[in-house]
């Protein structure tokens, strides 16, 4: 199992969730090429919109891949972004980011310029800081462990 943190905006994350799917770097294959079944996704929104909207700075999803690889969507007016689909945690609650900064492997030491560091589409993270981010976000212990 992969763990990753997926960047984009709060109401992109929410239509990823409702759909069932996930899509990184505005549906570029080579953002999403690495997720595969049964690795794990936190979603971090830094902003409302894309590029735009109100300051979130909060992991506003979780879930686990179900595909086994990404494949091609048909979306409206021509655009064909890559998506992978996803499990998301019914339960799971919005949780701010700067609560943990200290306490993510990711973070830890980097607490002045640590959004750098959540630049791009995604990034990997160990199980460890999955854990911690999967906790603050109300997921139950031991729901990362099992083996669906």
């Amino acid at each position: 199992m992969a763990c990753w943190i997926g960047i984009a905006s709060a109401d992109h994350v929410r239509g990823g969730v409702a759909g069932g799917f996930a899509q990184l770097g505005h549906g570029r294959q080579d953002a999403i090429r690495a997720l595969r079944r049964g690795d794990w996704l936190a979603y971090y929104a830094p902003r409302e919109g894309m590029g735009t909207g109100a300051p979130v700075q909060t992991f506003t999803a979780i879930g686990r891949v179900t595909s086994d690889a990404p494949y091609h969507a048909a979306q409206a007016m021509g655009f064909h972004p890559y998506r992978v689909d996803v499990d998301y945690v019914a339960e799971a609650r919005p949780a701010a980011i700067r609560p943990l900064l200290e306490g993510l492997d990711l973070t830890r030491g980097h607490k002045e310029h640590w959004g750098l560091l959540l630049r791009g589409p995604k990034r990997r993270i160990t199980p460890d800081d999955m854990r911690r981010i999967a906790a603050a976000m109300g997921v139950p212990p031991g729901a990362l462990d099992r083996a669906d």
